[in-house]
């Protein structure tokens, strides 16, 4: 089930998130006889009312009302154990990590604030900060199974970690090298009792040659979707002729793509499908499929946490490689290797088909599109204002998957020229920032509710529009229960396309589509059943966290 509205000013479904000042009443100067009874009283019942909206699934209400609590009775650490635990669902870590802390500032024995910053730790790659909570966990509760099982999973982590890490620095050949040489030599064979889709072959050039070659068709595209809609896995060999297919067109991209939207040609952005493959389906169905007149822009965060990340991942190679200009990749924070090891997709590929499918399918996405209709504007209606517009008097706009940067006056070639190959985004610099940044109410830059990057205001927004004549910025990385949300004064707009996210946040999806005017229609969707399997089903380390 879809609703849609028109770009005349559509009103967003869903607000962005109220940020929760992650300061509290100074310690110090507290005591427990500056605490009145009613005041107790008065947080107790706050607390009643944030559980029963976090059980509810209402976390940023919970996350309030907790809030509330602490204004209250800011001594009792059991609200900010408990806000700690709303603002992980909301994957705000960092504020999360803020409050843990202070709960054990009050509280030094408090087991389950030590565990519960330990997740967050683990969440933002952090293991080795968690290891040390996790240590304290059984130091302090030492029958503490689910403490103690994943201290032992986390210790294993940072192992496999640091051998992998030294595995790279000796690699000089790249896994799609290896994959290619493992081809030629006939190590990779389709089964002969395979009966499922089968790319085309290529007549060789060379009549003598041995070697098959094959190429992708819109054939094979749907009867692979039908055949992992009905829980079946392609072989190896096609895996990695899609893979492979895909990297030599990716390879040759910019960091930043630019995409003329001619006359007649619409492009719907995409946000996280995060391993959701039934949901993807479901999408598809209301988008359409990519053609020549119709662009799909998929805005990072394919995989992780769901757990049919190789089916999504699959899919939208399939139609990168049928349609390479029509197709569009951008790169998320899920598309890295160590945000993979704990959150799902490498145990799901590893399990599906093999340690060098899952290397060679590691590649170096794009990090942002710019979007550029080609035709003048549609005429203002009432009361709309003047939109930014291009040098050229056009539209246009730029969709990455988290958001602007830690300084003013980057352009849209420094963006282009990002060195990205071989790269992971690291925790600091334009690649991370692109992948992980939040907008944030307040104007100026403030620390990151995650823990990683930075939040932006709408006035770092709105600078950053007019120097490079951007009339609004796509960007996706955060879930908002409408699908959607249309944030500082409309220039920079969260799409979010997993319903249901992780099976339990009860959100809508939501998908944005752009002609060639530069005209937008928001369309919203519900997530549908799927086969009973829960999210992050491979993840290794983070079993505390589901």
């Amino acid at each position: 089930m879809s609703s849609a509205s028109s770009s005349s000013g559509p009103s967003s479904p869903a607000s962005s998130t109220t940020l929760i000042d992650p300061t509290s009443p100074s310690l110090g100067t507290l005591s427990l006889k500056d605490i009145t009874d009613e005041d107790r009283a008065t947080a107790a019942e706050l607390k009643k009312l944030a559980n029963t909206a976090f059980g509810a699934n209402a976390f940023a209400e919970a996350a309030k009302l907790y809030g509330q609590a602490i204004e209250k009775n800011p001594l009792d650490s059991t609200l900010f154990c408990n806000r700690a635990y709303t603002r992980m669902k909301m994957e705000e870590n960092g504020y999360a990590i803020a409050d843990a802390t202070r709960a054990i500032e009050l509280d030094p024995k408090y087991v389950k604030a030590y565990y519960r910053r330990a997740l967050c730790q683990l969440s933002i790659i952090k293991p080795q900060l968690a290891l040390a909570d996790l240590k304290m966990v059984v130091k302090l509760d030492p029958s503490n199974k689910l403490g103690r099982a994943q201290l032992e999973a986390t210790q294993k982590l940072i192992k496999r970690m640091q051998f992998e890490a030294a595995i790279e620095m000796g690699e000089e050949e790249s896994s799609i090298a290896r994959c290619q040489e493992v081809i030629k030599d006939g190590g990779c064979e389709i089964d002969r009792n395979y009966t499922g889709p089968m790319l085309e072959v290529v007549p060789p050039s060379d009549p003598s040659s041995t070697q098959i070659k094959y190429k992708i068709t819109q054939k094979f595209v749907d009867e692979m979707i039908d055949y992992y809609r009905n829980g079946k896995a392609l072989p190896r060999r096609i895996i990695w002729e899609i893979v492979l297919g895909v990297h030599s067109i990716i390879v040759n991209e910019p960091s930043m793509v630019e995409v003329a939207l001619d006359e007649g040609v619409t492009c719907d952005i995409i946000g996280d499908t995060h391993g959701q493959f039934y949901d993807l389906l479901s999408l598809l169905e209301l988008t359409g499929p990519p053609s020549e007149t119709h662009c799909l822009l998929f805005n990072g965060d394919f995989v992780d946490r769901g757990s049919w990340s190789v089916e999504v991942v699959m899919t939208l190679f399939a139609y990168k490689w049928l349609y390479p200009h029509r197709v569009l990749l951008n790169r998320g924070n899920h598309e890295t290797k160590d945000m993979n090891k704990v959150y799902g997709f490498e145990g799901e590929v590893k399990h599906k088909h093999g340690e060098m499918t899952y290397k060679a399918g590691e590649e170096a996405f794009p990090l942002a599109t710019l979007l550029c209709p080609t035709l003048p504007p549609s005429p203002l209606k009432k009361g709309e204002k003047q939109p930014i517009l291009s040098p050229e008097g056009r539209k246009r706009y730029f969709v990455t998957h988290g958001g602007l940067f830690s300084r003013d006056g980057v352009t849209l070639d420094e963006i282009k020229k990002i060195p990205r190959h071989g790269k992971q985004p690291g925790n600091e610099g334009l690649m991370c920032e692109l992948l992980w940044t939040d907008p944030q109410e307040a104007p100026g830059r403030g620390p990151s509710k995650r823990g990683v990057g930075i939040g932006f205001g709408p006035d770092v927004t709105r600078n950053w529009c007019e120097l490079n004549g951007v009339t609004a910025i796509y960007r996706s990385h955060e879930v908002r229960q409408g699908g959607y949300a249309i944030e500082h004064d409309g220039l920079c707009i969260t799409v979010f396309s997993a319903p249901n996210y992780c099976d339990s946040v009860g959100n809508k999806g939501a998908y944005v589509r752009i002609d060639s005017k530069g005209d937008t229609l928001y369309k919203t969707f519900d997530a549908v059943p799927h086969p009973p399997m829960k999210p992050m089903a491979y993840a290794s380390g983070m079993m505390g966290l589901m």
